[in-house]
């Protein structure tokens, strides 16, 4: 009998649709849902995680433990190198979340460019504001999207905002094959180049350390006026003091963060003090449905991995 924990907290029926997955006779699917639980936590074989991080105390607790997953493509919560250290197996679920995250891309872009939030508050102190963001509203329509990371995300944001009449350039440090970047109508810049002339940037690359605060203040000098920046990555990829001082003196119109450097962003934080800043609280690929994709890809790779077989979805390279 394998023990298979669940640990943190999902969508509703998560745990049950695991468990109805995984033939009973041989998987014990555990549910731990408390950080208290987790922490003291000792007997896990496999364990799949959202939210709780696996650093090498939590590895070199759990001695049995042979695999660690990720509910999601990224896997930086993973101490990868005292995993292989240890002889545990990290797997992800690349792709699984990237519509919706594309999704929540674009409604940022819309929100920002529309102003949403500036509406709303308005409405709130009972100003009609029909006519008092009109000369600095923007549409999709006719903008140029510059996408950071030619990944399934990326492709899928260019493919939605294409949808509302925007072309799309794009920038990775891996170059998509040339019939890939037709299929999408992605056209290949550097990264000056995309900074430059962009109306609207849009992250969707992983956090390492050669990239944190790939956008500081340098590199939003050298925006276009009035340009929107998206991160629906990863905090750390932007400078987000330099981000909210931009947007705070007009250099940008504004932005959409998924990811901030500092989670959960504390209350009066000057991110949250500006109707021109969508802040979402780490969300893009969390939507109740999201299960129905992903569970599949965590049974098939438990279940090889049960028969001897290597999981589809291993990144730790052991």
């Amino acid at each position: 009998m394998i023990k298979v924990v669940l640990a943190g907290n999902y969508p509703a029926n998560t745990y049950e649709a695991v468990c109805k997955a995984l033939p009973e006779e041989r998987f014990e699917v555990i549910r731990v849902d408390t950080e208290e639980a987790y922490k003291t936590m000792t007997d896990a074989e496999i364990m799949i995680l959202r939210v709780f991080k696996a650093p090498r105390e939590v590895i070199e607790r759990n001695k049995n433990l042979k695999m660690i997953m990720r509910w999601g493509a990224g896997y930086d919560s993973v101490d990868t190198g005292a995993a292989t250290e240890h002889g545990v197996l990290v797997t992800n679920t690349p792709g699984a979340n990237a519509a919706a995250v594309a999704e929540l891309s674009v409604l940022m872009m819309l929100a920002v460019g529309r102003k949403l939030l500036c509406h709303t508050e308005s409405l709130g102190r009972g100003s009609w504001s029909k006519n008092t963001f009109i000369n600095d509203s923007v549409s999709l329509n006719h903008k140029l999207v510059g996408i950071v990371g030619g990944g399934n995300i990326g492709r899928q944001v260019a493919k939605r905002v294409q949808s509302f009449g925007a072309k799309v350039q794009y920038y990775d440090t891996f170059r998509l094959p040339l019939e890939m970047e037709e299929e999408y109508r992605m056209k290949y810049v550097s990264f000056d180049t995309l900074l430059e002339t962009s109306d609207i940037v849009s992250l969707h690359i992983p956090l390492t350390d050669s990239n944190h605060h790939m956008i500081g203040g340098e590199e939003i000098t050298r925006m276009k006026d009035g340009a929107i920046l998206i991160n629906a990555a990863r905090g750390g990829l932007v400078d987000d003091h330099a981000l909210a001082a931009a947007v705070a003196y007009g250099k940008l119109r504004g932005a959409g963060l998924d990811c901030v450097e500092q989670e959960p962003l504390p209350q009066g934080h000057e991110l949250l003090e500006n109707p021109n800043i969508v802040v979402t609280p780490h969300v893009g690929g969390g939507t109740a449905d999201i299960g129905e994709t992903i569970i599949p890809m965590l049974v098939k790779d438990i279940v090889d991995f049960a028969d001897g077989k290597e999981p589809g979805h291993v990144v730790n390279g052991k």
